[in-house]
């Protein structure tokens, strides 16, 4: 378990880990990416239907590329050999190729034959002479410069070799990675099967956009953020609803969630208030939980832990508190769920245009935006709103998330910046 001897916790009841220890983020992350079992099942599909999914094998290439000596320029090809004593030399031509030409003669010594760029090279030319450095006369083409032996052939298995490693198991198939499939004339592809993600949103309070609203009710936007976050071609969303805040509703909409999917995903709940079901709705189902409170701001309570072979995720129900934590937890776990080959988000560094104190002991996220540079090329980045779980305005505003803390929790004008996209 990545080294990290962290006992499961028990349930004691329906305020289970409100009083346990909490834990850091990158245990948290670690821990829930140990939860997560990758699936083994795959299935063979067309290239062009392989977007997005993941490789469920490394990948050698069947072919040379290119296949065969063909011209980088149009021009002229030429056997380098035969340009004898100073220039200009004057050669007949023999012959025209063009891109797609299937007749490929044997160029005879002492001639030249135009050429188009993607042409193969005649049998017997080593050289093409780009038409910028000849000069057409009649049935002759006078070259003024010698030209380097080789000049603008592209050779046989230049780009790959035959049995050169193109793709790694896990990998996620992007358009470059099919471009080059194609280019080798690989028209299938074995890939892992689509994880089925369920998604649970609990609050009595909760309602869809659209409808009107009694007073002390809210519209549902985590479901739609983590829809849209999860809309991936190697996801299929199973959305359960939401539930009100009952303990009976609540078990039973997660124990049907857990029986059809490989991960589910509930939001608000976590805490240990009154009216929050989930943990004690988690005990019923005989679920072993292995984090109920982690270190970071927004984001404390959230839940990672199995139902049978599950994953579960529980997100706090503040939507910026639900951002970050499915970000930074759930994502990587889902990624390896799905055979994904570790996709950690990128950071990039900044430096803080603003002063602000954390709380020592949390790994606290703002979102942040900027104007302007330092002369390094770093963001000099300003902080959006005050944080606040609850806040969406900031967050859709910003550029990105800084990261500040658990160490170096006061931050001056000037201080380096660890950065992560808001978009991943």
């Amino acid at each position: 378990m990545n080294d990290l001897a962290i006992p499961k916790l028990a349930f004691t009841g329906c305020a289970a880990g409100s009083r346990g220890p909490s834990v850091s983020v990158e245990t948290a992350i670690a821990l829930a990416r140990d939860l997560a079992t990758p699936v083994g099942e795959r299935e063979t599909v067309a290239l062009s239907a392989a977007l997005g999914r993941a490789l469920s094998s490394g990948m050698e290439s069947p072919s040379a590329l290119p296949l065969f000596p063909n011209a980088a320029m149009d021009g002229y090809a030429i056997t380098a050999g035969d340009l004898k004593g100073p220039g200009p030399w004057e050669l007949p031509v023999a012959g025209r190729l063009a891109a797609g030409s299937t007749d490929i003669p044997h160029q005879r010594p002492n001639t030249a034959i135009r050429i188009m760029t993607g042409a193969p090279v005649p049998r017997g030319a080593d050289t093409v002479v780009m038409q910028e450095k000849c000069a057409r006369i009649g049935n002759t083409v006078r070259i003024q410069e010698r030209p380097t032996p080789g000049k603008h052939v592209r050779l046989p298995g230049e780009d790959v070799a035959i049995g050169t490693a193109i793709a790694d198991a896990g990998q996620e198939l992007t358009a470059r990675h099919a471009a080059l499939f194609a280019a080798l004339g690989i028209a299938k592809v074995d890939v892992l099967r689509r994880i089925r993600v369920g998604l649970v949103s609990t609050g009595s309070e909760l309602r869809e956009p659209g409808c009107d609203l009694a007073p002390g009710q809210i519209f549902n936007s985590n479901r739609f953020y983590l829809q849209a976050r999860l809309q991936r071609p190697w996801i299929e969303i199973e959305d359960f609803g939401m539930v009100p805040d009952e303990l009976d509703s609540t078990r039973t909409v997660l124990g049907k969630a857990a029986a059809t999917c490989d991960v589910v995903i509930s939001t608000g709940g976590v805490s240990a208030g009154e009216e929050d079901h989930v943990r004690e709705a988690l005990r019923g189902l005989g679920a072993e939980m292995d984090v109920l409170k982690v270190d970071m701001r927004p984001g404390k309570p959230v839940t990672v832990g199995r139902i049978g072979q599950v994953l579960y995720v529980g997100l706090p129900g503040n939507p910026f508190a639900c951002a970050m934590t499915f970000m930074h937890i759930a994502w990587p776990a889902i990624r390896r769920t799905g055979g994904m080959a570790d996709g950690a988000c990128e950071t990039f560094l900044g430096v803080a245009d603003f002063s602000y104190s954390g709380k020592p002991g949390k790994t606290e996220f703002v979102p942040v935006t900027w104007s302007d540079r330092d002369v390094y090329g770093r963001p000099v980045v300003e902080r959006l709103g005050r944080g606040s779980s609850a806040s969406l305005h900031p967050y859709a505003a910003a550029r990105a998330i800084a990261q500040i803390g658990p160490t170096g929790v006061h931050v001056r004008d000037g201080d380096e910046l660890v950065l992560f996209p808001v978009d991943f």
